[in-house]
């Protein structure tokens, strides 16, 4: 896909796939946007799909499957024990990831579940490089809590490093010497740090830290959702590891790994998740609490037919023109937006464009939650759903006080072969227009607030009335153009 070049001197990514099957969109008018965002209580999460024309909310569950992985579905064996779907599955695993030990679940935040209840305990500390609410909230309910040691280049907002996403080893040692070893269950590495912009980490960076557990006897856990993502970045960035192929970089991950856990809805085009490891004392530990919240040890809570799929997704992740796809998407629609003056987040990561909400909108204080006003706004010109990564995402501390985002992004996932470029031209030209009117975003508050992973179920409303003006602009402006 990236050595593809133009007569014209043009420059733009190039699908390595045909569309075979197609979905009806549909988009709103302008006054069906305003009022479904205010019946939303200005939360994407709670917009219904049929009131969104391009969903750049997520990335997890809503990829495109290739034709391999729907016809393999059709093969799938029902069985509650003892699955020929399951063995599959489970020696694609073994032959990607050189693991022997395979538990299904239903998805990621599940394998975070059966992790957490297994390791963790009162006062134990989760050193990792950067967290995820999912996965914070899992540590925190079983007792413990995280320290956050990505390097200080991971917090900037633009940057030209390649890999903001590495853990910084001075950190990652004070911390084991300051909590002591044995008040760390273990030490998690993220593939593509999802809140501060998808960025990855070096695997020289994750060599580094498994030294360090080593020195300590400490296991190293990886969340490899974003892992395919994260392929990309070191083949193309990481010097040493240009001439690798992505299964030789996929061994070299996981051969620096105790523990690997997933979320299918990423990484395999499908809807699962799982856990593999080498040790038989780590798996024999979570074995029965799988049976107890996911499903038997051969289905774990999924779907045969996702089984199947998974399978194949892995070994199409395999391929660099497949996990290609959505990072050179999303750096042509960074780089658009930068040449129109907007900013994000660079350089650009994985899992999708990501504006920064802290400089689009910088008369909103981040008490006033400007990535979820920005958010919202977006919504309403354009009809594209993207999801908060900022305050809006934190909890409340002990004392009821928000605790401040480091960073207030916007995030407009791009789902692996799903959108066409026109779609990406469209949400980079109300994009633009919006940057243009940023004048007229105001800020948010809450009506109703949950007390843990808020960003999902609360609901805010206009600290002043500037929606509507917004929505008068927008129409002086396109006219019947929606």
């Amino acid at each position: 896909m990236s050595k593809v070049k133009f007569s014209n001197g043009d420059s733009f990514p190039l699908e390595m796939h045909k569309v075979c099957i197609v979905q009806k969109l549909n988009l709103p008018n302008v006054d069906e946007r305003l009022k479904n965002i205010k019946i939303a209580g200005n939360n994407t999460f709670l917009l219904n799909n049929r009131d969104v024309f391009l969903d750049m909310l997520t990335d997890s569950g809503v990829n495109a499957m290739s034709d391999l992985q729907q016809s393999a579905m059709l093969r799938s064996d029902d069985s509650y024990a003892g699955s020929e779907s399951f063995t599959r599955l489970a020696a694609a695993i073994e032959k990607l990831f050189f693991k022997k030990h395979f538990l299904p679940a239903h998805q990621g935040r599940a394998c975070e579940n059966i992790i957490c209840k297994s390791l963790v305990k009162e006062g134990s500390v989760i050193p990792m490089n950067y967290h995820f609410t999912t996965t914070k909230a899992h540590i925190e309910l079983n007792g413990g809590s995280i320290r956050e040691l990505i390097i200080d280049e991971g917090i900037k907002v633009n940057s030209t490093f390649p890999f903001k996403g590495n853990m910084d080893l001075d950190k990652l040692r004070q911390t084991i010497i300051e909590v002591g070893p044995e008040n760390i269950p273990f030490v998690r590495m993220e593939a593509g740090t999802n809140l501060i912009g998808g960025q990855p980490f070096s695997l020289n960076n994750l060599q580094n830290v498994k030294s360090i557990c080593e020195e300590f006897g400490l296991i190293l856990v990886l969340d490899a959702s974003l892992l395919a993502d994260n392929l990309y970045f070191i083949k193309i960035r990481e010097e040493e590891f240009k001439n690798f192929s992505i299964k030789d970089i996929t061994k070299e991950i996981s051969d620096n790994t105790d523990l690997i856990y997933f979320s299918a809805r990423k990484l395999g085009f499908a809807r699962g998740g799982g856990i593999m490891t080498n040790s038989f004392e780590l798996y024999d530990g979570m074995k029965e609490l799988v049976t107890l919240y996911e499903g038997f040890l051969t289905y774990g809570g999924m779907s045969v037919k996702e089984m199947e799929a998974i399978a194949i997704g892995l070994e199409e992740t395999m391929e660099e023109d497949v996990i290609s796809q959505a990072p050179k998407f999303i750096e042509y629609m960074s780089n658009e937006l930068i040449k129109r003056g907007v900013p994000v987040v660079t350089p650009p990561g994985g899992l999708g464009c990501h504006l920064n909400a802290m400089e689009f909108v910088s008369h909103i204080p981040q008490e006033k939650y400007p990535a979820g006003a920005l958010a919202a706004a977006l919504y309403i010109v354009s009809g594209i759903r993207g999801m908060e990564r900022g305050t809006v995402s934190e909890e409340r501390d002990e004392n009821g006080n928000d605790v401040l985002s480091n960073v207030e992004l916007l995030r407009l996932a791009l789902p692996r072969r799903v959108f066409t470029l026109s779609q990406i031209n469209y949400a980079i030209d109300r994009i633009s227009w919006l940057f243009d009117n940023r004048d007229l975003i105001g800020g948010l508050k809450f009506t109703e607030e949950p007390s843990k992973l808020r960003f999902f179920f609360g609901k805010l409303k206009e600290t002043e009335p500037w929606q509507e003006n917004l929505k008068n602009k927008f129409k002086e402006d396109f006219k019947d153009s929606l």
